[in-house]
């Protein structure tokens, strides 16, 4: 049996990434807003409250972390791009999910998200050197902005297959 927390196996960190990953991630961005509304879209208020898995964020939390973690990566990529190796700010994610904004509507992270990936692709779109560093001090890593491409192309889908894990699962 998979880990029910990493349905797609764990999240890759390549330092490189061919053209061809990079045009597949670069895609996989593109998509994800409308994959992340297709997997919430419908769901009654009781399904949105529902745990991906036991112990798990629901489904509406889990919306609301991926527009969270994303403007993170938005502002990881600008850093990455104006800064020399510049160190990135870690988050609490399971803290940030028991903010009251993670019991919004989910529409107000998918809108959110919708914008901010038009900006981020528009970004990644224009780098010239995938190897600019970045580092994560609670990691104790520093990556490129190919890690960082192959990262959120992953967590995006990561997620996706949660919540439709979930819908699945419970035959929604």
């Amino acid at each position: 049996m998979t880990d029910p927390r990493y349905p797609l196996g764990p999240m890759p960190t390549p330092l490189y990434l061919t053209p061809e990953e990079r045009t597949a991630a670069l895609q996989a961005l593109r998509t994800l807003p409308g994959e992340l509304r297709a997997a919430v879209s419908g769901l009654t208020a009781a399904g949105l409250d529902t745990p991906y898995r036991p112990g798990g964020w629901t489904a509406r939390q889990v919306v609301h972390h991926v527009a969270d973690s994303h403007l993170n990566a938005f502002t990881r990529v600008k850093l990455a791009l104006t800064e020399d190796n510049p160190a990135v700010k870690p988050y609490e994610e399971a803290l940030w999910a028991e903010l009251p904004d993670s019991r919004l509507a989910p529409e107000v992270s998918l809108e959110l998200l919708a914008s901010l990936h038009v900006r981020l692709v528009a970004v990644l779109e224009g780098v010239s050197d995938w190897s600019r560093p970045w580092t994560h001090p609670a990691q104790d890593r520093t990556y490129t902005l190919d890690t960082l491409l192959a990262m959120y192309a992953w967590h995006g889908q990561h997620h996706v297959a949660h919540l439709t894990g979930l819908r699945r699962r419970e035959g929604w």
